[in-house]
């Protein structure tokens, strides 16, 4: 039997990158994001030329929206695996300068977005006997940097749901992982975080020798919820090579 994935934030990056490889995998996959468009892009892409691929569903969600949401898990029949990757960080200013709605913002999409979600869909995940939720933090939320409070303290609490999350569900047939991605190259990740300023969104890339790309996150998601069912990973740090801390790089 096929088992079914949902993928927030799917339109693009790392989501896309996952629902890739988790239809590679034999999943049924659910395409989860704002952009509809490219969702119906990327499920046809899947479905023309990804082998052995399962169905492919897109729904329209906005995880700051309670009625998106619920209007997800009403599509969503049976649900295996959640992978909760609808987020993102904005500005890069230091405290005495940063703006509250940009840090509402992260918290509203990294924080009570994978709240929204994971509620909704937890009885669906516990129903089908061997659910599993992936939650993808980001390493900032385990190392704070300067100019990073706000990414930092958004996924420092992401990080916290999951863990207690894991506490909660010990008893239940639903496994809880975290990845935390350090420095990954998308096409939009930085653009966003710097507002569309395409010179400030290259900076954090410049002179790095070959950091992470969307598809290298994926693999971890893969590997972990392709375990046998009784193994739980708990947490993975995927890193470029060049890469200590989040401001710890080696630049040529």
């Amino acid at each position: 039997m096929r088992k079914t994935a949902v993928v927030t934030g799917a339109s693009s990056g790392i989501g896309a990158a996952t629902a890739r490889r988790l239809a590679a995998e034999g999943f049924h996959v659910v395409l989860a994001a704002r952009r509809r468009d490219r969702l119906d892009a990327l499920a046809e892409e899947i479905t023309g030329s990804v082998p052995g691929a399962g169905k492919v569903a897109a729904v329209t969600l906005d995880v700051t929206d309670q009625a998106s949401v619920d209007a997800l898990a009403a599509a969503v029949g049976t649900c295996h695996v959640l992978v909760n990757n609808a987020g993102g960080a904005v500005g890069l200013e230091p405290v005495a300068e940063a703006d509250p709605a940009d840090w509402r913002t992260m918290y509203e999409t990294n924080v009570l977005g994978l709240l929204r979600v994971t509620k909704a869909l937890l009885p669906k995940l516990a129903g089908s006997g061997a659910g599993h939720v992936v939650n993808i933090t980001s390493i900032a939320g385990h190392v704070p940097y300067e100019g990073g409070a706000g990414y930092n303290a958004a996924k420092s609490a992401a990080v916290a749901v999951n863990e207690v999350l894991r506490l909660e569900l010990v008893a239940e047939p639903v496994r809880v992982t975290e990845v935390a991605p350090g420095l990954v190259r998308t096409d939009e990740f930085s653009l966003v975080r710097f507002k569309g300023d395409a010179e400030k969104a290259e900076a954090p890339y410049r002179g790095v020798p070959d950091p992470l790309v969307a598809e290298d996150v994926a693999d971890c998601v893969a590997w972990a919820v392709t375990r046998p069912e009784h193994v739980n990973i708990d947490r993975i740090d995927v890193q470029p090579r060049v890469q200590a801390t989040p401001y710890k790089l080696h630049r040529v």
